[in-house]
């Protein structure tokens, strides 16, 4: 618990203490272990060299046959352990009489164990004699005649070697704090270049970040999509991964694996700036809000907030609509009360011949409209359409006209994207055109709409007579949120309808185009699907 508790920095050097300690200590045991061997093997190869050439000495050999030269070879033991550093040299004869030993009271007396360098062999081994214990050579003395007739034992006491071991062990100690020493630094230098990395938060506040940013991101109705300085996903909620169709996208993916290039990626890669930029996917229309993230001072990347505004926008359209038509019919019913009003001072005042002809004239002008578009238009929902905006037209002083040339057969084709395209393109004409009026041009703004559906595609022209578009601007025409006109009451956005047309066009396979000659000019080409395959599919 107290580990758990502990700072990161505190954690890193403890871990780092831990593991240096460990391997050093299992490094030290081994090695102390190798060394005391090396150590012992070598003491022997010594002893068996110092051995064999006291051996090799005639008067060895002699002072074995002949006791008067015995006193001789005691000297000559003593001078070969003062210049050999050698603990004792021991001439041994084959009964295991000892003519030489550094303790005197032992010279004379009998070895315990045989001789065993009678076989005429070197030995070698760690032995415990009456010095201690040492590392011993045993070298077979041999007369003339090359018969072994003693032994020569060298040894070296275990002080000798363990003097020669701790003095390298004590490098290794010094070695291994020195180690520590480095592991202790690095580890504080680690730990402060994590601790800048991660904000200086510690790793419980760095767990806690976590499940809260999980159950935040996953819990919000908003899409949230996050990038670091590189322009990889660090970030993504499953409302993004929907809103964007990136179901399949992995966190660290780059940006440009994700989305392809267009409004969408220069959107999410700052590529174009603003706030609730909007954007038109094939599903769905969005706002976009994107925003630096800054951390300790530092750039961390960019994060963005997504929104679906599809049936908003939907909603926000019907409801144009409806107002439009409403207000409409508030004009017709003004307007038809203003004409009841004339036929019955007309009738009040006995005029009935001209109540008669007013009335028959007023049912001329009411129904010459809508013949017009019948006897043209055979699809009634097509037809519907084009009266309903020009009764909504000429209550904005605008004249909608449907060109002499303009025919559309009945057929059992799928008009929904039909009138979608033409009821957005007629509504932005009239705005356009609205107030615009210029008494030497036209009496009147004037939309003009050519339809010919005879063949296939559907051939449609908008045109109107208002100020059109700057040529330098007409490629941006069909790009999400640009619009020439003034935001709606209430910060409604503009710059969708002509994107949505626009989207709407291309996914069923036809062209759009825009031109300003002398007000907008639209022409586009629609395939229609017929219904039944539609219902099939």
């Amino acid at each position: 618990m107290r580990f758990q508790r502990a700072t990161l920095a505190s954690r890193i050097l403890l871990a780092v203490l831990a593991i240096l300690g460990l391997t050093m200590a299992a490094g030290l045991a081994l090695y102390v272990s190798v060394t005391r061997d090396t150590v012992d093997t070598n003491a022997e190869e010594r002893a068996a060299s110092i051995a064999s050439s006291v051996a090799d000495l005639p008067l060895v050999a002699q002072a074995i046959g002949d006791p008067a030269v015995r006193a001789e070879l005691r000297g000559m033991a003593a001078r070969v352990v003062a210049d050999t550093g050698a603990s004792y040299v021991v001439v041994i004869g084959a009964d295991g009489v000892r003519y030489t030993h550094p303790i005197g009271a032992l010279v004379g007396q009998r070895v315990e164990e045989p001789v065993v360098a009678l076989d005429g062999r070197v030995h070698t081994g760690v032995d415990i004699g009456s010095l201690g214990r040492s590392a011993n050579a045993r070298v077979p003395v041999r007369n003339a005649a090359g018969r072994a007739i003693g032994e020569v034992s060298v040894g070296i006491r275990e002080s000798d070697v363990s003097a020669r071991v701790s003095h390298v062990v004590w490098l290794v100690v010094f070695y291994t704090a020195l180690v520590l020493a480095i592991g202790v630094a690095a580890s504080l230098i680690l730990a402060r270049a994590i601790k800048r990395v991660t904000f200086g938060l510690e790793p419980a506040e760095i767990v806690a970040l976590v499940q809260e940013r999980e159950a935040m991101l996953h819990g919000i109705r908003e899409g949230v999509i996050a990038f670091d300085q590189g322009g990889r996903v660090n970030v993504l909620n499953d409302e993004a991964r929907r809103l964007l169709d990136l179901r399949a996208a992995q966190l660290g993916q780059p940006l440009e694996e994700l989305v392809p290039p267009g409004r969408l990626r220069d959107l999410l890669s700052g590529a174009v700036q603003g706030t609730d930029v909007v954007v038109v996917t094939d599903n769905h229309l969005l706002v976009l809000n994107r925003m630096p993230v800054i951390v300790a001072g530092r750039s961390a990347g960019w994060v963005l907030t997504i929104r679906d505004r599809t049936d908003f926008e939907a909603l926000v359209r019907q409801l144009d609509s409806v107002e439009a038509l409403t207000t409409a019919l508030r004009a017709q019913e003004h307007e038809y009360s203003n004409r009841l009003h004339v036929l019955s001072v007309l009738l009040g005042i006995g005029e009935v011949e001209e109540a008669t002809a007013y009335a028959e004239e007023v049912i001329g002008q009411s129904s010459l409209a809508a013949d017009v578009v019948r006897s043209r238009i055979a699809p009634p929902v097509v037809a519907a359409l084009l009266i309903a905006k020009t009764t909504v037209a000429a209550e904005r002083d605008v004249e909608v006209r449907l060109t002499p040339g303009s025919e559309l057969p009945m057929a059992d084709l799928d008009y929904t994207p039909l009138l979608t395209v033409l009821g957005n393109l007629i509504d932005n004409a009239i705005d356009a055109v609205a107030g615009t009026a210029d008494s030497s041009v036209h009496p009147r703004g004037r939309v003009t709409v050519q339809l010919d559906g005879r063949t296939s595609p559907v051939q449609l022209v908008v045109s109107d007579t208002g100020p059109g578009i700057p040529v330098d601007r007409l490629d941006e025409v069909f790009v999400d949120g640009y619009s020439t006109k003034e935001p709606r009451a209430g910060g409604m956005r503009r710059g969708v309808g002509l994107a949505l047309v626009h989207r709407l066009v291309q996914r069923a396979g036809g062209t759009i185009t825009v031109a300003s000659p002398s007000g907008a000019r639209f022409e586009v080409q629609l395939p229609l699907r017929s219904r039944a395959k539609e219902t099939v599919s």
